[in-house]
């Protein structure tokens, strides 16, 4: 198998580097290092069955050869960053998950895409007021919680 994992150099996605080394898979790792970091994936660089590629999910992904898997777990994953970078973390849950659904329907592999845990409005309430203190009265329906920090 042969796996793309974006966001690779993150915390989350460097564990699932680690994973899919383990199981057998070829995995290219894509990251801009934006909040992910090099140190993270450090020691998979020289197994030959890995690769790092510094790129920003939000243009064109090209890969040769066949892929099956495309996981997309690019995203900055914390409220501070999400205050300090709050364009870039728009872009790669829009854009990037577009141009990764694009990699994966150009080679005709799965797609998995995570989230964060920030997505749920209802478990967020203190960063919600952080942010915007007028978004408190948000319900708990699904429907408004996938986003609600598009209107900032």
């Amino acid at each position: 198998m042969r796996s793309v994992v974006t966001g690779g150099a993150g915390f989350l996605g460097s564990h699932l580097c680690d994973a899919l080394l383990q199981r057998g898979d070829e995995v290219l790792c894509l990251d801009n290092l934006i909040t992910g970091n090099s140190d993270n994936v450090a020691h998979l660089l020289g197994n030959r069955r890995f690769r790092f590629l510094h790129h920003d999910v939000t243009e064109y992904i090209f890969i040769d050869g066949p892929v099956d898997n495309v996981l997309h777990f690019a995203s900055p994953a914390s409220p501070m960053d999400y205050l300090k970078l709050p364009i870039q973390t728009l872009k790669v849950g829009s854009l990037g998950t577009h141009k990764a659904l694009g990699l994966a329907k150009a080679k005709g592999a799965r797609f998995l895409l995570a989230s964060t845990s920030e997505v749920d409005a209802s478990r967020n309430r203190a960063f919600l007021a952080l942010a915007r203190p007028s978004a408190l009265w948000v319900p708990r329906e699904p429907t408004l919680s996938v986003w609600i920090g598009s209107s900032r």
